[in-house]
């Protein structure tokens, strides 16, 4: 995979700063105040091993950022009219306790598609978003993928649990229901943010095999 890097910006009680975000489709890497931050899912960005940020200038909380605003733009592909157009997504995730929440907006063919004002993970604001856009446009996306999938287990995280399976793809195409699932899990090639998107990708069906746990998308059972 090849990284991507989105100009964004980062605001908390000391004040707002522009930064940079970089992923490779796993791993997230951000940049703020001249500190190096990573993770595998935005809220559990941690300080790089050996670069302890100054006690006032981040709040962390459990070791990572905390009580904070990060707001960035992505380019995302959709597809339309039989090609793919290069949409912008734009991102805004508040940190702050006790309540954090998410909100993505799709800038496609001069409309705006929101989700909802306050999602709790990217997989739901995607599907939100995905079911306002018109007949016969899709996200092309690893959460609309034709081989992802989430373990099947009782809730998931904000972003980065959803396992590729294009190690696997003859397989998972067979794949409809918990149990095919986990008998695929440990054949995944890994886990990637649902944003993310790969030549691999292929339009997930809409229903029987190849449908895994979480079943089609945008309607999802896990």
């Amino acid at each position: 995979m090849t990284d991507e890097s989105w100009a964004g910006w980062y605001r908390d009680r000391q004040g707002s700063d522009a930064v940079i975000l970089t992923t490779d489709g796993q791993q997230l890497r951000l940049r703020a105040r001249g500190v190096d931050f990573e993770g595998e899912s935005f809220d559990g960005l941690g300080p790089v091993a050996g670069t302890p940020p100054p006690d006032e200038l981040f709040a962390l909380v459990d070791g990572v950022l905390g009580d904070c605003v990060l707001e960035w733009d992505l380019p995302l592909p959709v597809f339309g009219d039989g090609v793919v157009h290069q949409a912008t997504l734009s991102c805004l995730l508040s940190l702050r306790r006790p309540d954090p929440y998410l909100y993505l907006e799709l800038q496609f063919g001069g409309a705006a598609y929101g989700s909802h004002r306050a999602e709790s993970d990217f997989a739901s604001a995607l599907a939100t978003i995905q079911r306002s856009l018109p007949p016969g446009v899709r996200l092309q996306t690893c959460i609309a993928c034709a081989f992802s999938d989430y373990l099947p287990a009782a809730g998931r995280g904000l972003s980065g649990g959803l396992a590729c399976f294009r190690g696997a793809k003859d397989a998972y195409r067979e794949a409809a229901g918990e149990g095919d699932v986990r008998d695929l899990w440990d054949r995944r090639t890994g886990l990637v943010q649902e944003i993310w998107s790969c030549r691999e990708y292929e339009p997930r069906p809409e229903q029987g095999a190849g449908t895994g746990h979480r079943g089609a998308f945008p309607l999802e059972l896990a």
